[in-house]
């Protein structure tokens, strides 16, 4: 056989515990999920040594490349626990998409890698499915990635999943909050639930709660499974339009580190944001994992999002204006609060105002 994976070659290695022609097959599978991403830029197919991209840059002003990397996490577990896996492959191209939202970015293409012990190519497929949707809902193309087969590094039925993604944005349209003042609004964007953040706390509460994947998730009609694995929200669309249209002065993602960690990252000195606690819905989850964890609403803030995956400072005099937007494109939204001048440089940067229960 001419084929480069013929078994005469490559049986030491399949004894080994690494299925080269499993491998191929993939590779295959694969190339047609990426195919349905292409944006005009892709000038290469899945299976090369490195992906082409050629990015239109007419009508940018010095562009500039922005670039995230992230992964799911202890996610990951609760996918294998509950056999359904399509939902992290979104995950995995959100939490790199959002981070280059929030500076304005227009994502290119993304590249991911999947890592197991033992391939099983209908899992994969699963997997890289996910990714490929993930990819189409932020309108980048996946360029390519890699899959590795590492016998002994990981649990049967078990893998990992990482990437990475690319995007483009104008010199003179980073978004980096230096025009961020006192007085301008803060409007909150709906998250789906946790998204891929604060796992490890909720997969030991779930333990403890006794409640099982097709149970009732409590204060919902979905079932536990549907909740804790829904996708992370892609903001994508939703900012395009937006920044069309709007002057936007700063943006941020709330992920791991919540709302403490992530808001000043974008606040100029000697300014703080002012957040006005319930302003906005709190999904039934993080009610859920507050009382079962025992924890105050504090302490929630800064592991999750709780309710809001997006946070965006507007003017004041617009904000009515981009609430509206952002609902007319079918995501909830409100304005939450407001960026004060700090009074001294040991004042917090963000107050959340939670009036006593």
């Amino acid at each position: 056989m001419s084929d480069s994976s013929s078994p005469s070659r490559s049986g030491a290695y399949t004894e080994a515990g690494v299925n080269i022609e499993a491998g191929n097959a993939l590779i295959h599978k694969i190339r047609r999920l990426a195919a349905r991403t292409h944006t005009h830029g892709v000038i290469s197919d899945i299976g090369g040594f490195g992906g082409l991209f050629k990015p239109d840059l007419e009508g940018l002003d010095a562009p500039v490349l922005v670039a995230s990397a992230d992964g799911v996490g202890t996610k990951l577990k609760l996918a294998f626990a509950f056999d359904q896996h399509a939902g992290v492959g979104i995950d995995l191209v959100a939490m790199s998409v959002n981070d280059i939202l929030v500076q304005g970015a227009k994502p290119l293409f993304f590249l991911d890698y999947f890592a197991t012990g033992k391939l099983d190519a209908d899992l994969a497929e699963k997997v890289i499915a996910g990714v490929a949707e993930g990819c189409r809902q932020a309108g980048c193309a996946l360029l390519g990635g890699e899959t590795a087969e590492m016998p002994g590094m990981y649990a049967p039925g078990e893998y990992d999943l990482a990437g990475f993604c690319v995007g483009l944005v104008a010199d003179n349209a980073i978004v980096d909050g230096s025009s961020v003042k006192a007085g301008d609004r803060i409007i909150g964007i709906g998250s789906s639930g946790p998204h891929a953040n604060g796992y490890s706390l909720i997969r030991g509460l779930l333990e403890r709660s006794g409640l099982a994947g097709d149970d009732l998730f409590p204060g919902t009609e979905q079932t536990v499974r549907d909740i804790l694995l829904a996708p992370t929200i892609i903001y994508a669309d939703c900012l395009r339009n937006l920044m069309r249209d709007f002057p936007i002065s700063g943006m941020a993602h709330i992920t791991g580190g919540g709302f403490y960690d992530n808001i000043p990252r974008v606040l100029p000195a000697q300014a703080k944001a002012s957040i006005n606690f319930g302003s906005w819905d709190i999904p039934p989850v993080f009610h859920w994992i507050m009382r079962q964890g025992r924890l105050t609403w504090p302490e929630m803030l800064q592991i999750f999002n709780c309710g809001v995956g997006f946070l965006l400072i507007v003017g004041e005099d617009i904000a009515d204006e981009v609430v509206s937007r952002i609902r007319a494109l079918r995501l909830p939204a409100w304005i939450i609060g407001a960026v004060r001048r700090q009074s001294s440089p040991r004042e917090e940067r963000v107050k959340i105002l939670i009036a006593p229960s």
